[in-house]
Parts: C-alpha cells; structure tokens; sequence
C-alpha cells in the first residue's frame, strides 16, 4: 500500500508535467515563443520560474546537508541571504533594466546581450563558450540529489532514475519551450513550498518541537570544528567567515547566472516585474531559509559524514517519515530538479544554436531550422549530463556541492560584473568583460586541477567562486578606465531605451502644477 501511495503521486505528476508540455506547443512555434514565451509571461509565473530554477536538489539535499552540518542553525542565513540578496535586489536591479534593454537591442540569450551591447561578436562566441562548459557539471548534479532518496523511497537503481527524469524533462521542454517550463515551475514550485513546510514540520516534532531540538542542538559538540559549546545553535556558527562565503556565492551569484537572468528578458511589464519582485522574494525565504533551516538540525541525527558524505545528512533525516511524506519529499525533490535542469537545458541549447551556430556554422538559418537544432541540442545536453552523473556517482569524483560550486563560480564570477555594469554604466569597455570571463574561467578550473597551489580559505570552489564575483566587480571598473571606451554614437544608442518618453493621460501624470 506505501509502495502504491508513492508511485501514484508519482504517475499524477509525470502526467501533469508531460500534458502542460504538449498544451503549450502553440506557445512554441517560433524562436522568441520557444526561448521566452513571446515576451509576454506574468509575474507570478516568472517569480515561480526564478525560484524553481534558483533552487534544486542540489540546495536541499546537497547545500542543506553540508551546510546544515557544518554550520548548525546559522546555516539559515544562507537561506535569508537567497530570500534578500539573490531574489528581492536581484529584481530591484536587475529586472527592469534587463527587460527594458534586452528588448532594445533585440537579444535573447546572455551572449547576444554582450555582442550587442559592446560591439564585439568575440564576445558572444566566447560567453557561449563559458556557458556550454559550466552548465554540464552544474547539470550533472542536479541528479546526484536524487540518488540517496530514491534509493531511500523506492530501492530503485540511480541510473534509471536519473533517465527517467532525463527523458521526461526532455519531452515537455522540447514539446513547450519556455512556456511549459514556466508553467511547470509553477505547480512545481507550489509542491516545493507544501513539501518544505510539511517536512520541517514532521522532523522538528520527531526532535520533540523546535525548542527541544534548538536544545538538543546545543548539546552538540565537535571539537574538530570548535571547542566552543553549544556552536552549532549559536547565531553565526563556528565559522562566520566560511559562512558569509556560502551566502555571497549563494545569492550574489544568481545575479550573474545566464538561465536566471533570461527570467528577466522573458516577462511581459514593467508592473509585472513590481509584482514578481515580491512573490520571488517569499518563495526563496520560504524554500531556501527552510531548506537551510531544516539542514541546520542534521546532527541530531545519526550520520556517519565520513563514509557516507554530506549527501546522506538530509535522506537520513527524512528516512524515519511516513510513507506519505516520504513520497511528498520525493516529488519535492524531482520538482525542484526539473526545473532546474528545463532552465539549464533550455538556456544551453539556445545559447548554441542562436551565438554559436546560427551565422557562424550554418549561414543561412532560418526559424524552423533553428527549432529543430534548439530542439536537437536539448536531447544532446541532456544526454551528456546523463552520462556525467551516472559516471561520478559510480566513481563518487565529488559530491554535490564541489559541482555545483565551481559551475556558480565560473559563470557567475565571469559574466556577473560585466552584465551589471553593462546595464548601467556607459564607461564598461569590451577589454572589461574579456578580463573578468578570463579571470573567473581561469580561477574556477585551476581550482579544480592545483587546488593545492590555493591559499586554504580559496580552496573551497564555494569561496573561491565568491572571490571570483567580488573580484569582478572590481576588474570590470578598473579595466574600463585604462582601456578604450566604445564610440559615443553607439553607448547612446544602446541606453536610449532608457530614455524613451511615454505619453500618459493627464490623470496618470503628477507634476508640479497639480501640487
């Protein structure tokens, strides 16, 4: 009967996921309808998209299990910096701007933006670049999370898991494009809300409450990490420093991130982007601080970190649940990295075709091959990353978090300062951005290759990507001022749309005469 339970919630979602994908293929029978839903896409369907895509299995069982572990209650402010940094001043920076000007100059991919903003083709070739290469291994772990939890629920094989998931992604992106993702986020990302406050809710009460846990909690010692008691329920933790870069890399990073920003591109009004701005930023605190939060308790719990790895901190909280939360948790997960992994796919593929291939490969191209290559590229990406995951959990490289932290690190660190200062200062230079995408590539890979040559806090992949962010945010002014500014005809042309006059009725308009 529990095994019945489980797989019944199971078919009801595949079935509302697949049959969302076929109704929206009369949203994707062009290229701007299959990449961003005709620029026309509501707010709470773009906030949802944000979220769903910012937050995966690798937040809830990867980040929340290693960072719950190591850092105890305090691990939440990663969650509260997700909600404010990486959700609220996200949109209030970038929204708008990116809305107003990526229409103006008629982009619809991350590289288009800088080819088009800096005049420089090489630009583009080389952002598609960064891209392709980065989201693999964020992509791959998006499984990983999977594995422990299936194994828990079902005694399924990870593999089958991970092409099941694969293959269902692929049906619906292929089938909708932006459109069924969005909408799939959002039923995907009310699961996740439900999901979250009920499993907080059954692992604090099997702790007695959260006060007799939060108690428990500071009963807890480790003198490996500190010898101060009751650490792991104090405010900031053992490790404030270690933590502040979690939260940077966590938040910050979102804003430099290509399948989060394209939310942007794709929603239909500057009041929708208002609206989005405020449900974006209550989902994240509510997933985000409750996945942390939930995590910040995992060492009341018996598991061996040494053997199993931080990836079993969070399938072991959850193993003594009921059958039915169990399955709850399980179609949490799976929504949680769908999403994500639509986002992921969606973006790459259009990345390819549209910076890549499109007038570089294949000169002439038009929009019904260009939707067949996206298409293509799809099952391609996702094949790939297939391949990846199984192959690291059969030879268990890494774990989630080490992934998913140099895939943020690069990308984010790469395209975050010049995205930013492209939108908002005419003084960025083409030599800017080059200097900030080589830097943060440079860094992130020799992470991975001579970690050792790194000074120990740089080490970790999380702050050596969190360094890579802030150091850009310092590269791209001090490179634009020593180097070539672009011609003054063409920075007026592309900030024109910020000035574009807008005629109101009169009762729409306050002035000076009307005080």
């Amino acid at each position: 009967m529990d095994l019945f339970i489980k797989i019944g919630m199971l078919v009801v979602f595949f079935a509302v996921t697949i049959g969302i994908g076929l109704y929206c293929r009369k949203h994707a029978t062009d290229v701007n309808g299959f990449v961003l839903g005709g620029r026309s896409v509501g707010p709470w369907l773009t906030a949802f998209a944000y979220g769903t895509s910012y937050f995966s299995a690798v937040v809830f069982v990867g980040y929340a299990g290693q960072f719950g572990w190591k850092y105890g209650i305090a691990a939440t402010w990663a969650g509260i910096g997700n909600a404010l940094l990486g959700s609220l001043m996200a949109w209030a920076f970038l929204g708008r701007r990116t809305r107003v000007m990526t229409q103006h100059l008629d982009s619809a991919t991350m590289p288009q933006f800088f080819q088009r903003r800096f005049n420089s083709p090489a630009l583009k070739t080389a952002a598609s670049a960064i891209i392709f290469i980065f989201l693999i291994p964020y992509t791959a772990s998006l499984y990983n999370g999977l594995s422990r939890l299936f194994g828990m629920a079902f005694d399924i094989d990870y593999s089958v898991c991970v092409i099941v998931m694969a293959v269902l992604t692929a049906v619906y992106v292929i089938a909708g494009g932006y459109m069924a993702t969005a909408i799939n986020d959002f039923i995907q990302g009310i699961i996740m809300i439900v999901g979250i406050v009920a499993v907080i809710a059954a692992v604090l009460n099997s702790q007695g409450g959260f006060m007799e846990a939060l108690n428990k909690l500071g009963q807890v010692s480790d003198p490996t990490v500190s010898e101060t008691p009751g650490v792991f329920a104090s405010f900031f933790g053992p490790d404030p420093l270690g933590l502040l870069g979690v939260v940077l890399l966590t938040s910050l990073g979102t804003w430099g991130l290509p399948q989060m920003v394209q939310k942007f591109y794709a929603i239909k009004s500057e009041q929708a982007i208002n609206k989005g701005l405020i449900i974006s930023t209550i989902f994240a605190a509510i997933v985000a601080g409750g996945c942390y939060f939930l995590g910040g308790f995992g060492r009341l719990f018996d598991v061996d970190v040494a053997t199993q790895g931080f990836d079993a901190v969070i399938p072991t909280m959850l193993s003594g649940l009921s059958p039915i939360l169990i399955a709850v948790v399980v179609v949490l997960v799976l929504s949680a990295s769908m999403s994500t992994l639509s986002s992921l796919v969606l973006t790459s593929s259009s990345t390819l075709t549209l910076d890549f291939i499109k007038g570089r490969i294949v000169k002439d191209m038009d929009e019904k091959k260009q939707l067949k290559v996206m298409r293509g590229l799809i099952v391609v990406f996702i094949a790939i990353s297939v391949v990846l995951a199984i192959l690291q959990y059969k030879s268990s490289v890494t774990f989630i978090a080490q992934l998913m932290g140099v895939s943020w690190g690069a990308l984010a660190g790469a395209f975050l300062a010049p995205f930013l200062y492209g939108l908002y200062w005419k003084r960025a230079t083409p030599a800017a951005v080059w200097a900030s995408f080589i830097f943060s590539t440079v860094v992130m890979l020799a992470n991975i290759f001579v970690k050792s040559s790194f000074p120990a806090v740089l080490q970790s992949p999380i702050n050596a990507g969190a360094f890579c962010m802030i150091a850009g945010l310092i590269i791209v002014p001090v490179v634009s001022l020593v180097t070539p500014k672009l011609p003054q005809q063409h920075l007026d042309q592309v900030f024109s749309c910020y000035d574009r006059q807008v005629l109101v009725t009169v009762k729409d308009s306050i002035g000076d005469q009307n005080n």
